[in-house]
């Protein structure tokens, strides 16, 4: 019973600063951990990567209230601690932890066993596609993309070296816990990520406004990789070279789309080809 555990409440103890400091990327990389907010991306963490979980930390009301989440933890041998709002807020970086967050180690995996997952003879139809994300820098735009891979069937992300960190905070509350349901690559150069994924057979299909295809025109039906840019600027003229086409999407009175809604449009598209 988790009204038997013990209290945390001090706020300034070094357990409290120790999850609070994985809030900045330099201490996330140095020990291997980084901290899932919210009851719905905690129940992903436990339900899809509970071996990468290691401490759940909650108040007293959240745990009456999500008594399944902490049969999760228990399930998957997760340390359950209860703690004041005082201390759950003092260990985030947001006002309203929505009552709990989660440890983790990283749950990335390796480029070529991400890029498996789209060539393996079992794979589904529905998972012909995958995302690469080429210096997308904004936490909520890397989160979004991402949940949107999830929720239209891509067999995974890849994320370039000089792209934002995925287990950024605010990266990890955008997917909801979608970060926990496909592969998710990181840390190689564009040029290494385009040259995998041709070797494993995909198209490379570049998602940018100078593209003279326009996206109702491209056979999505084979495998094929979506190439992703910049928020602000795109994607560089010598990645739009690497690429196999240059697809851009048809707009009718906005000047453009923002980089989540077009990575969204395109993802949809991919979806539905593959139907």
């Amino acid at each position: 019973m988790t009204t038997d555990l013990p209290l945390l409440s001090n706020a300034r103890s070094d357990r409290v600063r120790s999850v609070r400091s994985l809030g900045r990327r330099a201490v996330r990389q140095r020990v291997g951990r980084f901290v899932v907010e919210g009851p719905q991306a905690v129940r992903e963490l436990l339900s899809y990567a509970g071996h990468a979980a290691s401490d759940l930390y909650l108040t007293s009301s959240a745990a009456e209230r999500h008594t399944e989440i902490v049969e999760l933890a228990n399930a998957v041998r997760v340390a359950v601690r209860l703690c004041t709002d005082e201390v759950l807020a003092a260990m985030t970086d947001t006002s309203h932890p929505q009552g709990m967050i989660a440890v983790a180690e990283p749950v990335h995996v390796p480029l070529e066993e991400a890029l498996g997952a789209v060539t393996g003879r079992d794979n589904p139809a529905s998972r012909l596609f995958v995302v690469v994300l080429t210096n997308v820098r904004d936490p909520g735009n890397a989160g979004t993309v991402l949940r949107a891979a999830d929720a239209f069937g891509a067999a995974a992300v890849l994320v370039s070296d000089a792209s934002v960190d995925i287990y950024n905070p605010k990266v990890v509350r955008s997917t909801v816990g979608s970060l926990f349901h496909l592969p998710v690559s990181v840390g190689a150069p564009v040029p290494d990520l385009l040259e995998a994924c041709r070797a494993a057979g995909l198209r490379v299909l570049a998602a940018d406004g100078t593209g003279e295809t326009s996206l109702p025109e491209v056979d999505l039906s084979a495998p094929h990789a979506w190439v992703m840019g910049n928020e602000a600027w795109g994607l560089e003229p010598e990645v739009r070279d690497l690429c196999d086409d240059v697809v851009s999407i048809p707009i009718v009175r906005a000047e453009s789309l923002n980089l989540a809604m077009a990575a969204t449009v395109c993802l949809h598209a991919s979806s539905s080809a593959a139907r």
